[in-house]
């Protein structure tokens, strides 16, 4: 009985989460197959790539990539695991969809790559991917369950995390949903107040915002150049955040959601990253920029607001904290409407386990 409600709920959910014009669609199946060779959990939906969780050694952190709209078309910038020709070419620790931090206890996990040079290692931290706990497959949805180790740079570890990552899609939607728990396991941490965090996707050049100047950029042959922005015609990427503000103003404004739209190949396409009540912060300070990044960050608020709020967040030895978001890919615009009932959705369904429990 318990399982036939729970499929009820996500049955429900999908029908309202874009409104009436596609209240007919069914939710489709997904599914996770590990490649413990590759080091990676891909995502099928109805047989198609979605994502992937990719944890190998090349990596400072665990990511997402690529995520793929419903019709086919990636909404991740390929640079650097695969550049495409007309990719930014900066920021290497821009990675898909990510979850760290620029400060903790000193070391900053967000800005770590593979081009960090040894003699300055010492001030990065890495995720370290520990186990896959648990694949569930089912007809309506799919569930992950990750433990991974915040190590310092010889290998100590700061924090243990725990992620429940889980999956749902119908014709014109797809959804990840991130349940993270942050445990701090040998002394106290610290997370003190930095711009530079905390839940993220990089995304496709169409996506980005249109601006002006020049850009640096992979060609067809893989070769790193300038071109003028103006000449990039495929960037079509516009913010609108809960509090109204859209385009590059959304930077550094606080909001319970935000939503990024473009047009990829001829498909509309919005972006959509939800922040959770139960979040520290909340609602959280949004390092949203025009040229890809998409992040949400709870516990960066001084930069993020000029000076005017400031929290330094820590957790005592044996203490957890826990973070909740919603990203969705949507193919075709989502109006206020519909977000507004997929945000309540989302805040509303924890006890239908939509959002795994802590454990």
């Amino acid at each position: 009985m318990a399982i036939k409600r729970v499929s009820s709920v996500i049955s429900f959910l999908l029908i309202l989460l874009l409104g009436t014009e596609v209240s007919a669609l069914d939710p489709l199946k997904v599914e996770l197959k590990e490649d413990a060779a590759a080091k990676k959990v891909e995502v099928f939906v109805d047989g198609k790539l979605f994502t992937a969780y990719i944890f190998s050694e090349g990596l400072s952190k665990p990511v997402l990539w690529p995520v793929i709209s419903p019709a086919g078309n990636s909404v991740t910038r390929g640079y650097p695991l695969a550049p495409v020709a007309g990719d930014r070419v900066d920021h290497p620790h821009h990675v898909g969809v990510w979850f760290n931090y620029g400060d903790v206890n000193g070391l900053d996990f967000w800005n770590n790559s593979g081009v960090i040079a040894a003699d300055k290692a010492a001030a990065y931290g890495t995720i370290r991917h520990g186990n896959l706990e648990k694949i569930k497959n089912g007809r309506k949805d799919a569930e992950m369950r990750v433990s991974n180790e915040w190590v310092d740079s010889g290998g100590n570890k700061i924090l243990d995390e725990k992620t429940t990552f889980r999956f749902l899609a119908n014709e014109k939607l797809r959804i990840i949903d991130r349940t993270t728990t942050l445990t701090a396991v040998s002394s106290d941490v610290r997370f003190p107040d930095n711009k530079e965090g905390l839940y993220a996707i990089r995304v496709s050049t169409e996506l980005e915002l249109p601006m002006s100047g020049s850009v640096e950029v992979t060609d067809q042959e893989g070769r790193v150049g300038w071109v003028p922005a103006a000449d990039r015609s495929a960037v079509s990427g516009n913010y609108l955040g809960s509090n109204g503000l859209s385009g590059a103003d959304v930077w550094g404004t606080r909001g319970k959601w935000m939503k990024l739209s473009g047009t990829i190949n001829g498909e509309a396409v919005s972006v959509m990253i939800i922040d959770h009540p139960s979040n520290p912060g909340y609602p959280a300070y949004w390092h949203a920029r025009g040229y890809g990044l998409f992040a949400v960050n709870n516990l960066g608020q001084k930069a993020l607001s000029g000076g005017k709020n400031e929290l330094n967040f820590s957790l005592n030895q044996g203490k957890s904290v826990t973070f909740r978001y919603r990203l969705l890919v949507s193919s075709g615009e989502l109006t206020t409407g519909q977000i507004n009932k997929l945000v309540k959705s989302f805040v509303c369904c924890r006890k239908s386990k939509l959002i795994s429990k802590e454990w």
